[in-house]
């Protein structure tokens, strides 16, 4: 095997682990995220737990991430709650850096 070949083997598996890196870090957030949007629907316990697995599923439900934004403002919608896809937006991306912090730190 030629450096070069060392080379990119490297390159791809740093590639590799930054994607499940990212991966993991996005369903962190959206944990994250149903956890703090069940506190705001006044979810507590097994029911918070619950409804953050459902934030953490609705993000396969098409790429990117509009679609955990969309069901949590959907639930703040039904529930009467006055606050905006810019501040769940702000929200998200706080949750991210948190979360990608907790997954560089194994917890």
């Amino acid at each position: 095997m030629t450096t070069f070949d060392k080379r990119e083997e490297g390159f791809e598996k740093k590639f590799a682990l930054d994607e499940e890196q990212k991966f993991k870090a996005e369903a962190r957030r959206n944990k994250l995220l149903g956890l703090w949007a069940a506190e705001k629907l006044g979810l507590t316990g097994d029911a918070a737990t619950a409804y953050s697995k459902e934030v953490v599923a609705a993000d396969f439900e098409e790429a990117g991430d509009k679609d955990v934004q969309d069901k949590v403002m959907k639930d703040f919608a039904a529930k009467g709650l006055a606050v905006t896809a810019a501040e769940v937006r702000v929200k998200m991306d706080e949750l991210m850096a948190t979360a990608a912090l907790q997954v560089k730190a194994g917890t």
